[in-house]
């Protein structure tokens, strides 16, 4: 149902949930000319992200997180995107997304997603992905903040444990997050035609809110880092 639009002039957005039958992204790979290095990043998770141009479209790969509010845990999933001169193709390990919102712009025709080429399209996921960010950082400011008031009034080893789970979550995101800056300044440096100098401008916003997520994610490794020292403390 897909391949009749490959050579059409619209652009089409191709989302795949799930990584597993790999058949299918094997048929996708073939009817788009994807490179079976791209195929094999695709299915294989734990990718670093990363800005790979090649000659007829360009490949990234990315971090989605989301907080679990059972086990209050950060979630990571690989996010791939392929895109080319007048398609878009997303590829997730497993369904459901924070591109909603975007899904809900182009069917209603509204913003600059319906007037713009498939560069502008993949700019509007990396976005979403970026902002998304945003509420994880939120969420776990609110749990350094519950910590220090346990630390000060009475900490326990369950107190302890809880801090060095925090500060393997504080690495975990870094690396996750950290390679981001590197992905964004990549494709602003892109000197092909593919990325419209319009689209770049919007690039460069995306890049100030990667810096602004790195900088918190630091600023929050430095007072956790620093609960174990009080920690250390109180109990001398």
């Amino acid at each position: 149902e897909c391949f009749p639009f490959k050579d059409t002039s619209t652009i089409t957005w191709i989302n795949i949930d799930g990584i597993d039958e790999i058949s299918i992204i094997e048929k996708i790979g073939r009817a788009y000319d994807l490179h079976p290095l791209i195929l094999e990043d695709i299915v294989t998770a734990g990718q670093r992200p990363k800005f790979d141009n090649y000659e007829k479209y360009a490949y990234i790969v990315l971090k989605m997180l989301t907080y679990n509010y059972t086990s209050h845990v950060i979630e990571s999933e690989q996010i791939s995107i392929v895109f080319g001169a007048n398609f878009v193709i997303s590829f997730q390990e497993k369904v459901g997304d924070i591109f909603d919102p975007i899904r809900d712009r182009i069917r209603q025709a509204k913003g600059r997603v319906r007037k713009l080429g498939a560069d502008y399209l993949a700019y509007s996921l990396i976005d979403a992905i970026v902002d998304s960010y945003f509420g994880i950082l939120e969420k776990t400011g609110e749990r350094i903040e519950e910590l220090e008031d346990e630390l000060i009034q009475n900490p326990t080893s369950d107190t302890l444990d809880k801090i060095h789970t925090l500060k393997r979550e504080m690495m975990s995101l870094r690396r996750s997050i950290w390679p981001l800056r590197e992905l964004i300044s990549a494709m602003q440096r892109d000197e092909s035609s593919r990325i419209s100098s319009q689209t770049r401008i919007y690039l460069r916003d995306v890049y100030d809110h990667a810096i602004q997520v790195i900088d918190t994610i630091e600023n929050f490794r430095d007072m956790v880092g620093g609960m174990i020292e009080i920690y250390l403390s109180g109990i001398s």
